[in-house]
Order: C-alpha cells, then sequence, then structure tokens
C-alpha cells in the first residue's frame, strides 16, 4: 500500500493499538492500553530543549510492545483479577476521562485515569483512581498495585532522540518512588505514590522496574477505593513535592473540579453524534495543541502532542492562530486572550517566516502569507467574540500587528493590488507566486489592519475591496466563458496552477468575504474540485461549500482516529496517517460550530 502523506512530509501511519487518551496543559498520556488499562508512555513539554521529554517502558511504546510505564493489578484472596483476560468497557466521561468497568466473578472493578484540571486543581500529574465491588459472602483481604518499568525516556521535536544515561528509579523514605535519569542536571522525573500506607519494591539494572502495593480489607458485599498519583517534576524533589501536593489534596476533590471544569469547555449543537465529535476534538486542541512547559510553566502552541504525527512539537502561525486559537476560545476566553499574546510574543518578532519550534525559534524557513495575515484575523475574531477591543492596547500585539502591515506591504505586486507568497500553509512551495487562498486570506487582514492601526497608518493599508476584485480578475480560468472558475494561483501573467491546494482551499473563500456561499462562480469552483475526501483540512472545508450537509453527515459517521483529527482519511472517514492532530482538530472543531450556529447548517 502506498505510504500516506501530506505536503512534503510523509505522514506517520496510525498505531496498531486503539490508544485511549487523555491530560491536561502539563502532562499528556497518549498511550492507555484499552486492552487491560496499562499506560505505556507520558509527555510533557520542556521550554530548555524546544521539544517534548517522553517516559516510556521500552522504546517501541507506541505500537504497544514491551512493559508498560505503568499497569495495575488486584488481587482478591488468593486470587489475581487479570485485566487483560477480562471483558473491559470503556466509555471517555465527559469527552476526555478514560473510565473502565470489568468483571471477573464476584469483584467489580471501576476505574478513571484523569490530569487534575481547573481553578486550583491544574497540576503536573495524573491520577489512576479505583473502586472496587465485592458481591462475596465472606470479608477478604484486596491488594491492588500500580507496577511499571522505566525502560525508555526520549526528547522528540519530530523524531525521537533517546536520552544516553541510565535510567534510575529510587524509593523515597515516605513510600514515593521516583524515575529520573542518572545524569544532571535532571530535566525532567516522575513520582509515584498512592493514598495510603503502601509497600514499596524497587528492582534495579538497565531497565528498573517497581511496585506501589496497597493491601486493603473488602468486607463482605462491600467496596474499597484507592487510587495512585503520578506527578511531573523539573528534578526528582519537584515531582515528590507535586506528588505530595496531589495526596493531601485528595483524588476525589481533584476528580470533582476535573468534571466541573470540563463541563465549563463543553459545547453544543443539538445533535448528540456531533457533539461528541465537536467536544472531542475541541479537547484535544485544548489539552494536546496547548501545553505549559515543565520547567517554565508558561504556556506554548504545538502541532499536536501525541507521539505519532510528522509535525511533532513544529507549529506554523496559520495552524496556531487559525486552527488552535477558535477551538480554545469557544471555551476559554481566558486562555484565548493569553494564548494569543503569548503567540504575539514568541512568533511575532517575524510574522510567517516559517514553522517554529515551541518557543518561536525558526525551525524551516519559508514565508507563508497567510501565517502573517493570521495575526489580525486572529485578533479580530477575539474582539468579535468576546468585546475585549481593549487587547489591541498590550504592546506586544500592537507592534506585531504593525510588523504584519509593513511585512504584507513589501509583499504587495508592484502594480497589482495582490501579495506573493513562498510557501503554502502545507509548507509546500507556492506552484506560482500568487496564491488565491493567501490573497483571500490577506483580503480580511487588510480590513482589520484599517480598522486596528493608528489613523495615519491606516490609510496607507490597501483597500481590501480592491484585494477581492483583483482576485475575480486574475485568478478565474475561461473567466470569458459561463464556465470559468477560480484558480489555485497565478503568476499574474495569465498562467495558472491546476488543482485545488487541500491545505489552502478555495472552498475558504466565503469565510474571508471574497464570495458568498451561493455564489455561481464559487458552486463551479467547488464542483470541479469534486467530493472524494482524502486530506481531512480540504473536507473540513468542503462544510462551507454547495454540499455542505452531506458532508456534515459524512462527519456524523467518519471513524477517523477515533474520533480524533486526522490529517489523511479514506473516502470513509478512516484515518490512514497523521492520526490525533491536535491543532487541525481545533479547526474541525471550530469549523463544526460555526456552520451549525453561524451558517445555519443541520444535518
Amino acid at each position: 500500500m502506498q505510504e500516506p502523506s501530506r505536503g512534503r512530509i510523509r505522514a506517520e501511519p496510525i498505531p496498531s493499538v486503539p490508544w485511549q487518551i487523555t491530560g491536561n496543559h502539563w502532562l499528556a498520556v497518549p498511550c492507555i492500553q484499552p486492552a487491560d488499562g496499562a499506560i505505556y508512555a507520558l509527555g510533557m513539554l520542556h521550554r530548555a530543549s524546544r521539544s517534548a521529554i517522553e517516559f516510556a517502558g521500552s522504546r517501541d511504546f507506541v505500537s504497544g510492545r514491551g512493559p508498560p510505564l505503568a499497569y495495575p493489578t488486584l488481587r482478591v484472596g488468593s486470587e489475581l483479577i487479570a485485566f487483560r483476560d477480562a471483558t473491559m468497557a470503556w466509555e471517555r466521561a465527559l469527552g476526555w476521562l478514560p473510565t473502565f468497568t470489568c468483571s471477573v466473578g464476584d469483584i467489580i472493578v471501576r476505574a478513571t485515569i484523569f490530569a487534575p484540571f481547573g481553578r486550583d486543581s491544574d497540576t503536573a500529574g495524573i491520577v489512576y483512581a479505583f473502586a472496587v465491588e465485592y458481591r462475596g459472602s465472606e470479608p477478604t483481604t484486596a491488594r491492588i498495585a500500580l507496577s511499571g518499568t522505566l525502560g525508555h525516556r526520549q526528547l522528540r521535536v519530530r523524531s525521537a532522540r533517546p536520552f544516553g544515561d541510565n535510567h534510575v528509579i529510587e524509593q523515597r523514605s515516605d513510600g514515593t518512588v521516583i524515575l529520573r535519569g542518572s545524569a544532571l542536571p535532571d530535566l525532567a522525573a516522575l513520582a509515584i505514590a498512592c493514598d495510603g500506607d503502601a509497600h514499596v519494591s524497587v528492582s534495579d539494572g538497565p531497565t528498573p522496574s517497581y511496585t506501589v502495593e496497597r493491601e486493603l480489607e473488602l468486607p463482605a458485599n462491600g467496596r474499597l477505593e484507592a487510587a495512585f498519583y503520578i506527578a511531573a517534576g523539573p528534578e526528582g524533589d519537584g515531582a515528590h513535592a507535586t506528588v505530595h501536593v496531589m495526596r493531601r489534596r485528595g483524588w476525589r476533590d481533584l476528580l470533582a473540579a476535573t468534571r466541573d471544569a470540563l463541563r465549563g469547555l463543553e459545547q453544543s449543537t443539538g445533535h448528540d453524534a456531533l457533539d461528541r465529535l465537536l467536544n472531542h476534538n475541541l479537547l484535544l486542541a485544548y489539552f494536546y495543541s496547548v501545553g505549559r512547559a515543565l520547567d517554565d510553566a508558561h504556556y506554548y502552541v504545538v502541532r499536536t502532542r501525541v507521539p505519532w504525527h510528522s509535525a511533532g512539537l513544529t507549529i506554523r502561525e496559520w495552524e496556531a492562530l487559525a486552527w488552535t486559537l477558535p477551538a480554545v476560545q469557544l471555551a476559554d476566553h481566558g486562555l484565548a486572550r493569553e494564548l494569543l499574546l503569548r503567540i504575539c510574543e514568541l512568533h511575532g518578532y517575524a510574522p510567517g517566516m516559517g514553522v517554529r519550534y515551541l518557543d518561536g525559534t525558526l525551525f524551516e524557513p519559508g514565508f507563508n502569507l497567510e501565517g502573517a495575515a493570521a495575526y489580525a484575523l486572529a485578533t479580530d475574531r477575539y474582539i468579535r467574540d468576546t468585546g475585549d477591543d481593549h487587547v489591541v492596547d498590550d504592546a506586544v500585539l500592537a507592534d506585531t500587528l504593525y510588523v504584519v502591515s509593513e511585512d504584507m506591504a513589501a509583499r504587495r505586486h508592484a502594480q497589482w493590488p495582490l501579495y506573493s507568497t513562498d510557501v503554502t500553509p502545507s509548507g509546500a512551495p507556492a506552484a506560482l507566486p500568487y496564491t488565491l487562498h493567501a490573497n483571500a486570506v490577506a483580503s480580511q487582514a487588510l480590513d482589520v489592519l484599517r480598522r486596528t492601526l493608528d489613523e495615519e497608518t491606516a490609510r496607507n493599508v490597501q483597500e481590501p475591496e480592491a484585494v477581492r476584485a483583483a482576485l475575480r480578475r486574475h485568478f478565474v480560468r475561461d473567466a470569458a466563458s459561463t464556465k470559468g472558475v477560480f484558480a489555485a494561483a497565478s503568476d499574474l501573467n495569465g498562467a495558472f496552477a491546476e488543482g485545488d491546494d487541500p491545505t489552502a482551499s478555495a472552498l475558504w473563500l466565503p469565510m474571508y468575504d471574497v464570495v458568498t456561499r451561493d455564489d455561481s462562480l464559487y458552486r463551479r469552483t467547488a464542483k470541479a474540485i469534486g467530493d472524494e475526501p482524502s486530506d481531512l483540512t480540504q473536507q473540513i472545508a468542503r462544510l462551507l461549500g454547495p454540499n455542505g450537509k452531506a458532508v456534515l453527515e459524512w462527519f456524523r459517521r467518519a471513524p477517523l482516529d477515533h474520533g480524533r483529527a486526522a490529517g489523511v482519511v479514506d473516502a470513509e472517514g478512516l484515518a490512514i496517517g497523521d492520526g490525533g492532530d491536535a491543532a487541525l482538530g481545533g479547526l474541525l472543531a471550530a469549523s463544526l460550530w460555526y456552520v451549525i450556529h453561524a451558517a445555519g447548517l443541520r444535518p
């Protein structure tokens, strides 16, 4: 089978394991084995190394091979409850908290894995909470344990680079287990503890292991609850302190606060299936495209924190501002404001100049006009949705908008009110210097800049309607006939690029006020593009097209990457490459909300 690809980068294949995922802004938990509830890896952002740091049981953790980082066991009396041999029924509580139920004989086990989130609960850690119901007629003893192996630690931007030092597991005097590397200084460490007295054992070696076991009395027809905490820190003492705070707060309070906070993020379309799709991808964008670095606690925007995506921890401004930020803004205006200013602070020194590391350092140069213009669009969207027009008084945002205006002016054609770009939003070189999508975005950005910049500067900003008129003049093939369609790119001398750019589709034109959805030229263009899904970005754009209702129904049925956005899909919507695409999930969530609530589309 041909390998899936997106732009110039080969898409990463979808893992064979249907991983359950969860996490918060501090910790990503992308690999929860649905067969037995084992956790195969944990990841965190690290600003100084511009990468993710991931702890795992083995190097092949994405494929589910090798020992897990943490796995639960339960022994009731003399009977070992083997979770892998039991039927485990999973659900995602509130769209984000993996919860399983399994039954073996007289025992029913319910467990939830969650990363604390919410006001006063946001912590660099996760909790594995268990409730055991016993229907036996005689009291007995239950021993519940969390065990695991530290067999791999890696840094990852796009490709993984293993740490060169030894793995270390040590036991502290209070029964806490610390997982770290042997080299100094530490970059990250994990601490593991339970919610009561426990028996702890640790083994040394190249792949050290640990067990934290709690023994409890289980009365006849009774019930018990227990929880294990895993915390992260920049080094062992910090992780130890964090897990102590989690124990002191208690898992029940942390879970209640997390549930309340997640409910506050929920959006509704009036259709259950679409609600699940929208909210799952909104939360994917909220927690996996946005993260807080372990070593400075600041927010950063990345493409995705899952370890099976080709773009990894890099980001383009277009993805951050036009995909991730709109989804965050749906759910959390406060965080949206902070992210808008943060993106300006990190990336606004050179708008649109290329792919970035998470801290704004240039990863791959290549000017993209959409990336530069996105700052103006994001500012306007934020003000329109929140009414907070004072955001433009912030110096970092104001300075960025002036730089955007200057950089766009430098790209203007000498004769026509059109603007050149070097690369498309996918990173591929533009087929011709002037692209349809980029200039459509630019026209709306110019409209915003004319209303936002000071009066004297605004007078020199290009009139946006002139750009829109130029698009019809210079980007229509067969303009003299009744069969004219928009071209994806032009050299402004009569040459056109064939086909539609999936990541910068002509189908988006109504979003930028270039055409209306019922414009005859737009409808002919949409018909020429066709309806065959392959790139999810282009399929999302089809929601705005003439067949939007059918596309909405397609999304309602599409399996994607277990409900998560994926860059490459087949005709039925099954992910075949670049799964767990958090930024793209943001575009999907925001677009679903828009076409239902603003455009009036109904399935």
